[in-house]
């Protein structure tokens, strides 16, 4: 997703991308060492779709090098590593709570983190960068990144919901995994512990017999909606000079074929059944 690259650009930072494990669509951690340089100052570790990132050998090689770990979360409210909740085993977590997300105040999001030091800046930050010593004075350029009190108070009425709205995720997860287990050519997301679900992906591959594309149209014209994955951030036009002549084969050919079904916590078994069905019917329909 382009707002993690972003997020460096803002700050007169250069972003290194690292190419994607194909299996949980995560950082593919055996290839940090080779991308980062001596200018390196910190790994974002990306949970993709809800996916635990592989922390156990991304922070043990940030430990070695020195390197802040910042996870993002943003899609992975829930989730969990070796029994700790996604977005705190790192310097710092990121977690949105846009429309789409597991608890939502409509937009926005947070920022966790054990360390006092940081969070006094990051409330520094993100409300003009006000001075404590004089009224309406700035020695840093700050940002308007507040949210608002009705948002907050949505926000805590949601968060009382969290594991009842999880639950419906991973039930959902479940009936899709149960369904669509087995049809050929259609890879589906890797299920693993301490998985959000916080959507629920699959990859079609030309066993399928139409190509992805194709599937999502299929299904547009049943009712059902669907996303593509992310393009991969080297070809969004904002960012193809800057990343001139990289490859990043993995998270090309997923951007080119993986999509993502309906993943309310709202969804019944009947609306996922018939979302299967539909997907069973366009691949007979070729």
């Amino acid at each position: 997703m382009i707002a993690v690259a972003n997020a460096v650009t803002y700050c007169g930072a250069r972003p290194v991308l690292v190419d994607c494990d194909p299996a949980t669509f995560n950082l593919d951690a055996e290839s940090l060492p080779k991308k980062a340089g001596r200018k390196t100052k910190a790994v974002i570790a990306v949970h993709t779709y809800g996916h635990p990132a592989d922390l156990g050998q991304i922070a043990g090689f940030c430990r070695k090098r020195g390197l802040r770990l910042i996870e993002d979360a943003a899609e992975a409210l829930g989730g969990s590593f070796q029994g700790r909740a996604l977005g705190t085993l790192g310097d710092a977590g990121i977690y949105s709570f846009y429309a789409n997300k597991v608890i939502t105040t409509g937009e926005g999001g947070m920022v966790v983190t054990d360390s006092r030091a940081l969070a006094e800046r990051a409330r520094f930050l993100r409300d003009f960068a006000f001075s404590k010593e004089r009224h309406f004075w700035h020695e840093e350029v700050g940002y308007n990144y507040r949210m608002s009190g009705l948002q907050a108070a949505v926000g805590l009425a949601q968060l009382e919901r969290l594991a009842r709205l999880q639950a419906a995720r991973n039930r959902n997860a479940r009936a899709y995994r149960d369904a669509l287990e087995g049809v050929p050519g259609l890879n589906l997301s890797h299920s693993s512990q301490g998985h959000a679900n916080w959507v629920f992906g699959a990859v079609v591959e030309p066993k399928f017999g139409i190509s992805r594309d194709e599937l999502r149209g299929f299904l547009a014209r049943q009712g059902i909606e669907t996303r593509g994955f992310f393009i991969p951030i080297h070809r969004q036009p904002a960012y193809q000079r800057m990343f001139a002549g990289e490859r990043y084969p993995v998270s090309e050919f997923l951007g080119d074929n993986g999509l993502y079904f309906p993943a309310s916590s709202a969804l019944t078994g009947k609306e996922i059944g018939y979302i299967c069905a539909m997907v069973r019917r366009a691949r007979s329909s070729r």
